[in-house]
């Protein structure tokens, strides 16, 4: 297992837009994804899932990510959260 934490630096978020981005970047990966951000544990690759955590500007999320290409996974991960959040 491969994991990350990140600090949330978006206005605004996880909002729909980048939940809506991170779910089709997600999809790519055939590791199960997971964020945690403390209280609530969800698969990356559920839309609503993602959204219904609340994750707000400030708070730390951990990501990781667990399967045959964890790796790759957990790598486009954290750059997928640098660059959009």
């Amino acid at each position: 297992m491969q994991s990350f934490t990140y600090t949330i630096n978006d206005e605004l978020g996880l909002h729909a837009r980048p939940a809506g981005m991170l779910v089709k970047e997600v999809a790519k990966h055939k590791s199960v994804i997971m964020i945690d951000n403390g209280t609530k544990q969800v698969n990356a690759k559920k839309l609503m899932a993602v959204m219904s955590m609340g994750v707000k500007k400030g708070h730390t999320v951990t990501i990781t990510a667990e399967g045959e290409d964890e790796v790759e996974a957990i790598a486009a991960m954290e750059e997928f959260f640098k660059t959009n959040l």
